[in-house]
Order: structure tokens, then C-alpha cells, then sequence
């Protein structure tokens, strides 16, 4: 079956929580920023949500590959060179920390004050590659990277693609796709994350 790669908007929202939240289940990112308090499902739901909600309030591309009708898989990215926060951005963010706790607020900021630092030059970052466990083994994540990798190359002043993985296994998949590793971190001695980038050819 085809993978065919399509924009994702506003409208598919849930569609795409619902996608990463059970794709990224376990991830450890997840895990450590949210801990053990609480509802863990609903906890996560809410971040990935901001997530998502992040990438629609400064107009960022999200891709999506069906299957059967149902959303398999998602792509989501950022422009690292914008930093702009619009207002609802803002007020989603303090309306997911409020939710999740001072806790996760720091862990994620610890986080991403860890994780190795991206090339300066403008480029195109991939936040969240996520197939839902039903689809993986079917091609859907390598048609969403090409996709992201094709929407770098036709983006005027972009050098390529960045992203980071946290699971040791992803390094070799993404080197066989023509990223290089541009260093590691341990982060908070509760798991490594490696930084990765893929110049356009």
C-alpha cells in the first residue's frame, strides 16, 4: 500500500494526540517529564496537545500518512530561527503547566537545556516522527521523513533537517537516512539523547 503524505491542520488535532500518545507511550522523554504523579494517559495527552498546539499557532508544517482511513502515522516541525511567541501560544503554555505541575515544567526545561545545540543556520527541525504501534514495519515513518527531508529542500535559506532521538536503536535508522550525529547528552542520568542533522542534498 502506498504511503501517500498529506498536510495536517487544525482540524485533525485529536487525530494526531491521539497517534503520538500511542506511539510515544513509553518514550522516555514522555516518562521523565511527566513522572509518576497522576493520571499518566491524560498527562501526556495534555502535553502532546501543546505540542501540536505550539506547531498551529506559528504556522508550522505537520504531515500525517493514512491508512484505511485512519491517521498512521505524523511528522511535526519547526523553524529554529523563529523564536516568535504569539499570545496564544503563551497562554496555551501556562494552561499546560498549570495542568501538569512545576515538576514538569522543569524537567522539560532541563531537557532542553541538555540536548546538544542544532546548527544556527535556518534549517528545518523534526519535533515528533510518530506511527501509531498498528502501522510500524509499514514504511510510514521513511515516507514522512522524505517528506520533511523534500520540505527542507524547497524551503528558501534551509541547510537541511535536524532532530533528536532518545532511544539508541533510532541512531543507526536515521544514519542509514543520511543524518550525522553531532553529539550526545545525558540527561539528568535518566536517559541519553542524541542530536542529529541531515544536510540537503
Amino acid at each position: 500500500m502506498e504511503n501517500e503524505v498529506v498536510a495536517l491542520g487544525a482540524e485533525n488535532r485529536e487525530e494526531i494526540v491521539a497517534v503520538i500518545a500511542d506511539a510515544f507511550f513509553d518514550y522516555p522523554v514522555m516518562r521523565y517529564i511527566l513522572g509518576t504523579d497522576g493520571d499518566y494517559p491524560a498527562r501526556l495527552r495534555a502535553l502532546l496537545d501543546f505540542f501540536t498546539l505550539a506547531r498551529l499557532h506559528r504556522g508550522e508544517r505537520m504531515y500525517g500518512v493514512r491508512r484505511d482511513g485512519r491517521l498512521a502515522g505524523v511528522a511535526l516541525t519547526s523553524h529554529p530561527e523563529d523564536d516568535s511567541r504569539p499570545p496564544k501560544l503563551l497562554e496555551a503554555r501556562d494552561r499546560t503547566w498549570d495542568e501538569l505541575g512545576v515538576g514538569a515544567r522543569a524537567r522539560y526545561e532541563t531537557f532542553g537545556s541538555t540536548v546538544i545545540p542544532f546548527p544556527e543556520e535556518p534549517h528545518l527541525h523534526l519535533n515528533i516522527l510518530a506511527v501509531a504501534r498498528g502501522a510500524q514495519g509499514s514504511g510510514v515513518g521513511r515516507s514522512l521523513l522524505e517528506a520533511v527531508q523534500q520540505a527542507s529542500r524547497e524551503r528558501p535559506g534551509s541547510t537541511g533537517v535536524s532532530l533528536s532521538t532518545e532511544k539508541e536503536g533510532n541512531v543507526a535508522l536515521y544514519e542509514h537516512c543520511g543524518y550525522e550525529v553531532l553529539g550526545s547528552a545525558r540527561v539528568d542520568d535518566a536517559f541519553t539523547s542524541w542530536s542529529m542533522f541531515r544536510r540537503n542534498a
